[in-house]
């Protein structure tokens, strides 16, 4: 995409990279030429997926690591500043949501969600930052958070919760960013739905993927990523606050 240039070379940091979105993101950025450090737990995953981009245009870096345990994150970060310098762009993907409404919910689903969706995002944006700082104060983060973070479906008010926590700590990045006069970007894209492998974790059903993304033409996994390169490749004066995206079809 015109105006990626800028970042070929420079090196992104993949969270959730194993399948659906961050996997087309991890595929978009390396064939941009960029460095792409991927993390996910299944470690079987990401050896296919570096092997399917081999002679791509750019490198893609496998890590296995549990966002939900905080010393793997900091040894991941450790390691991509090892090899790589540092992270130029950071795109956090990982996440997940469960129907655990707030009066029958189980308590470890609840904590599973806010440890990913939220304190994880925490860590890594803080880790980031201070790679972005050490390399010209300048770069990129990027949110994929959700529709979820702007309206509350029936029984979710959990997972939504963590979701408008991702839009409130985008906006404090960006206030704190442009108090201390930095260049860095931030951006967060919530999407509609995507067919993934969400609706079967949601429901913990495999069958429930078919029943949700049947009803409609929904979005594909790569039309994110178009997303994402639309944001990175804007001039450093235009900054992509937020970005919502959601199936012609979708009701809300």
């Amino acid at each position: 995409m015109e105006g990626m240039t800028a970042w070929r070379d420079k090196t992104a940091l993949v969270t959730g990279a194993s399948s659906g979105i961050g996997q087309a993101i991890a595929r978009r950025l390396c064939a941009e030429g960029m460095k792409v450090v991927c993390c996910a737990r299944r470690t079987e995953r990401l050896e296919a997926l570096r092997a399917e981009l081999e002679g791509a245009e750019g490198e893609l870096w496998p890590i296995t690591a549990d966002l939900r345990d905080e010393a793997q994150i900091l040894s991941m970060f450790a390691t991509t500043r090892e090899r790589f310098g540092g992270v130029d762009v950071l795109i956090n993907n990982a996440g997940l949501g469960y129907l655990a409404p707030l009066t029958s919910g189980a308590t470890e689903r609840w904590r599973e969600m806010l440890e990913l969706n939220v304190l994880a995002l925490c860590i890594c944006t803080r880790e980031a930052v201070t790679d972005m700082r050490s390399r010209g104060d300048s770069g990129h983060v990027v949110h994929i958070s959700s529709m979820s973070a702007h309206r509350v479906p029936p029984q979710s008010g959990v997972y939504s919760a963590t979701k408008f926590a991702v839009r409130s700590l985008t906006e404090g990045l960006r206030q704190e960013l442009r108090a201390q006069g930095s260049k860095i970007r931030v951006t967060a894209i919530s999407p509609g739905f995507v067919e993934t492998g969400f609706a079967a974790v949601w429901n913990q059903r495999p069958e429930a993927a078919a029943e949700t993304y049947g009803r409609y033409p929904v979005i594909q996994a790569d039309e994110i990523a178009d997303m994402v390169t639309y944001a990175l490749s804007r001039p450093p004066h235009v900054q992509i606050h937020d970005l919502l995206v959601r199936p012609t079809d979708q009701p809300s």
